[in-house]
């Protein structure tokens, strides 16, 4: 007699026996615990089957991106936007065959105006640097990079993160912000030109009573690789509220830096305590220009035309030597880690509106050549970074796009430290998938292919170099799907 299959048989059976049993009380406790809790309405009327619901609800943006969302309708970076800085971070290339899909007749479509005899290869130039605060501050910054990277602050995003987008901005030559985070050691890590922020809560610039500190500002100056402070105001996608890290995401090192309680949410005043008006703004500017002796500048989004207006006004009545060396303007597209929705949806303008004004503004007032100006708002392509120069931008920042060239997938899950690529979380076992070495390389591609091509429009459209777009040289898609010339949406102001 063979026992063995007998056994096996009898195995088989009572571990399906316990499976089904298991099975059965499992839903038997989602029945009586659906039908008696009083939260949900569908859980109660449709205990068990109403949890389907919930599920697909929960993976529906999932798979609403890669199975039914078009390559050109997904927010808030589209497929084919997303597929195409992957390229460039991989230095494949953004070349496409077969044919655009990319739809010129849709209102708000950029088209440049080519030159019927582009420049030749043997005439172009190279982008020239910038020299931002020369004659205003003792130690000027010759930024020489046309993109770059806009403020993250360590804790918003992680350690790896942090170490392979400041040994990739100094493999690119580009600036790198720290957001207002403070200057963490792994900033300072590749040797990249920084740009400290300055928030409302003065993180790494405060006493252990969180007011300003003087000597500690003057600390982080004494890095030569800190080249600027930028004062930041406001944010597109959070105007009129500070930062927002969530207390999970606030860990014994970032509470370290940032001089808080670890674990605690870090919420930012919603602005500065110490100014209240354009007057203590343009004290706070030269005091800091003063004590550190490098270039200040200012961020913030703009929701009318009154900052731009009074700030000038303040400006010039003082002497230029007070203005602020740069100026960062966000639109109400930029994007954050964690900010309320009804602030990112609603408040501030766009960057397509704000920049033109507030450029028209500088000019108006003689001092355009005075303040530089940076653009900054979901410009992560050469095209719209192009637009940007177009309108008066002396420089282009991005987040988001140096966030893709690290491997983010847009999982909107930056808030919640569950980040699957590890840009955005501080669990070492979803960090160990970004590979600094490797990340490092794709930031530097991405930044070079970006330079790269804004250049190749340039000299499409008959320009020797980046620097001399105009707005002559862009269309915009009107409602009619008709174009009109940028030069005719926003004409030049006269020049006082």
């Amino acid at each position: 007699m063979d026992v063995a299959p007998s056994i096996v048989t009898i195995l088989s059976v009572s571990l399906g026996t316990v499976l089904a049993l298991v099975l059965v009380t499992l839903l038997v406790y989602w029945y009586v615990q659906d039908i008696t809790q009083k939260k949900h309405t569908i859980l109660r009327n449709y205990p068990i089957i109403g949890r389907l619901r919930y599920f697909f609800e929960q993976l529906g943006e999932y798979f609403r991106q890669y199975f039914f969302l078009g390559d050109r309708d997904e927010m808030p970076f589209d497929r084919s936007t997303r597929s195409w800085i992957y390229r460039l971070a991989k230095d494949e290339g953004g070349v496409i065959g077969f044919g655009s899909t990319y739809r010129l007749q849709e209102p708000g479509a950029l088209i440049f105006v080519n030159a019927p005899f582009p420049i030749l290869e043997e005439d172009r130039l190279p982008t020239p640097p910038l020299i931002i605060g020369a004659g205003h501050c003792q130690t000027p910054f010759a930024a020489r990079s046309i993109v770059n990277i806009s403020g993250m602050s360590f804790g918003a995003i992680s350690k790896p993160a942090v170490q392979a987008l400041s040994n990739g901005a100094h493999g690119a030559e580009c600036w790198m912000g720290t957001g207002e985070g403070g200057l963490s050691p792994y900033h300072l890590e590749g040797g990249c030109d920084l740009i400290m922020q300055i928030g409302t809560a003065k993180y790494g610039v405060r006493d252990s009573h969180g007011m300003f500190s003087p000597e500690r500002l003057r600390e982080l100056a004494a890095y030569e690789t800190v080249r600027a402070f930028e004062v930041k105001l406001a944010q597109g996608a959070k105007p009129g509220k500070g930062g927002v890290l969530p207390g999970a995401k606030v860990t014994e090192e970032i509470a370290r830096i940032r001089g808080i309680p670890v674990g605690h949410d870090s919420i930012s005043p919603n602005r500065h305590l110490d100014i209240a008006n354009i007057e203590q703004l343009l004290d706070f500017i030269a005091r800091v220009r003063d004590i550190t002796g490098k270039p200040v500048g200012i961020k913030t989004a703009i929701g009318g035309w009154q900052f731009m207006n009074e700030l000038c006004e303040a400006t010039l009545r003082r002497g230029l030597q007070h203005a602020p060396d740069f100026i960062v303007i966000d639109g109400g597209e930029g994007g954050s880690g964690a900010a309320p929705q009804a602030l990112a949806d609603h408040v501030a303008l766009s960057i397509n509106e704000a920049l033109p004004r507030v450029v028209d503004a500088l000019i108006a007032a003689g001092m355009k050549e005075r303040v530089k100006v940076v653009a900054s708002g979901k410009l992560v392509t050469s095209a719209r970074a192009a637009w940007a120069l177009a309108c008066g931008a002396d420089f282009v920042t991005t987040a988001r796009g140096f966030m893709f060239a690290l491997g983010c997938i847009q999982a909107l899950r930056c808030h919640t430290n569950t980040c699957p690529t590890g840009v955005t979380t501080h669990n070492p076992k979803l960090q160990r998938g970004l590979v600094v070495e490797d990340k490092t390389t794709r930031v530097a591609n991405y930044c070079n292919s970006m330079n790269r091509e804004i250049d190749m429009i340039a000299h499409s459209c008959g320009l020797h170099q980046a620097r001399e777009f105009r707005r002559e040289h862009v269309r915009i898609t009107q409602p009619s799907g008709r174009s009109e010339a940028l030069s005719s949406i926003y004409p030049y102001p006269a020049t006082a």
